[in-house]
């Protein structure tokens, strides 16, 4: 998609590409690492995030193509700015045994079906979740954060198999999972020489 730089961004990627040469990435993974680097300042994803080329391009035809965008939470989806992300958060209810960001996977997956983006930025259990659903999603986006099950939680979501973005520590959040997908969004499918201002 074309869409307008502010100078603060472009800027901002600047400073980014002075302090950290990511030019020998795959296409892709570069687009996705840059911008989850410049949503966080923290070049330590460098060595953190675990993406896979192949995945990320037949993640991001399909998002093209139309494929439903799915947020664990508002602020994730309020963080894709090019589409509208389906978050079910405020419909969801905790019982016992199911956390209300988890019920919230289940009654998005039950609109959406397979073949989906999910964007996970906040609640492990909602991760968790979405990995006993047959949801055969297109991509998993498994950035939740905090100190509870978060690094279990992508480990499992590596282990499933499925095609993923997600990082080895704690960290992660509704900023940095926003800025993997809008990646996918901004970035030319085909590789191409890049300039400073191709952000």
């Amino acid at each position: 998609m074309t869409r307008t730089v502010h100078p603060i961004e472009q800027e901002s990627f600047r400073i980014l590409r002075s302090r950290l040469d990511t030019s020998a990435l795959p296409h892709l993974h570069r687009a996705v690492l840059e911008r989850v680097i410049h949503s966080s300042a923290d070049l330590a994803y460098t060595d953190d995030l675990v993406a896979d080329e192949a995945e990320l391009t037949a993640a991001q035809a399909a998002l093209h193509a139309g494929a439903p965008i799915v947020a664990d939470v508002a602020m994730v989806a309020a963080g894709i700015t090019a589409r509208r992300a389906v978050c079910r958060l405020g419909d969801a209810v905790a019982s016992p045994g199911l956390t209300r960001s988890a019920h919230a996977i289940r009654l998005a997956y039950e609109q959406v079906g397979p073949g989906a983006l999910w964007v996970i930025g906040c609640a492990p259990t909602a991760l968790e979740e979405l990995l006993v659903l047959d949801a055969a999603p297109a991509l998993v986006i498994g950035l939740p954060v905090g100190f509870v099950g978060a690094a279990e939680s992508k480990a499992h979501l590596r282990a499933s198999g499925l095609p993923a973005v997600s990082n080895i520590s704690e960290k992660g959040g509704s900023a940095v999972a926003a800025a993997a997908l809008n990646a996918l969004l901004y970035t030319p499918a085909a590789a191409h020489d890049r300039k400073e201002n191709d952000l």
